[in-house]
C-alpha cells in the first residue's frame, strides 16, 4: 500500500463513470451509482514483515488525513444503525448496505465539486479474512 497510490485510486474513480450493471472491474465491485475498492490488504501470516490489521488501520487514519485537509474533518459514521435498519426490512441503497456489512465504521466526504462521496473503511472478517482497506465512490448520499 502507498499512500499517493491511494489516493490516486480514489481521485481517478471520482471522474469515472459507473459501470451499468454490478459486477467486479479493475479496482473492485461496482454498479450503478458506486464502486467499493480494495486499496491494500494484511497478510494473515504476518510472518515475512507484511502488513498487519494494525498496518491497514494506519494507512486509513493516514489517507483520511489527507482528505481531511482537502474535503474537511468529519467524524467516523458507525454502521450499526444501518445493519439494524437492514435486519428489520429497510431497504438500504448499494452501496451502503454492502458497506454497512463490511465493516463497524467508515469516514465519509462529500466530494467537493464532483456529485460524489467517498469514504474509507477496514473490513475486517477474522482470521479467514485479512483486513482490507475499503474506498467507497458513490453519487448515492449516505444521509
Amino acid at each position: 500500500m502507498n499512500i499517493a497510490r491511494c489516493l490516486d485510486t480514489i481521485d481517478r474513480l471520482c471522474s469515472r463513470p459507473f459501470p451499468a450493471e454490478r459486477g467486479w472491474s479493475d479496482v473492485g465491485r461496482g454498479g450503478p451509482g458506486y464502486y467499493i475498492a480494495e486499496l491494500g490488504a494484511a497478510d494473515p501470516r504476518c510472518d515475512h514483515g507484511e502488513r498487519t490489521a494494525e498496518d491497514v488501520e494506519a494507512f486509513r487514519e493516514g489517507i483520511a488525513q489527507r482528505l481531511d485537509a482537502r474535503w474537511g474533518a468529519n467524524p467516523r459514521w458507525g454502521m450499526l444503525t444501518l445493519r439494524v435498519r437492514g435486519e428489520r426490512g429497510e431497504e438500504i441503497p448499494e452501496p451502503w448496505a454492502s458497506v454497512s456489512a463490511l465493516t463497524d465504521d467508515l469516514y465519509v466526504w462529500e466530494a467537493t465539486g464532483t456529485g460524489r462521496w467517498v469514504a474509507l473503511g477496514v473490513a475486517d472478517g477474522g482470521e479467514a479474512d485479512p483486513a482490507r482497506l475499503l474506498a467507497v465512490i458513490t453519487d448515492v448520499d449516505p444521509a
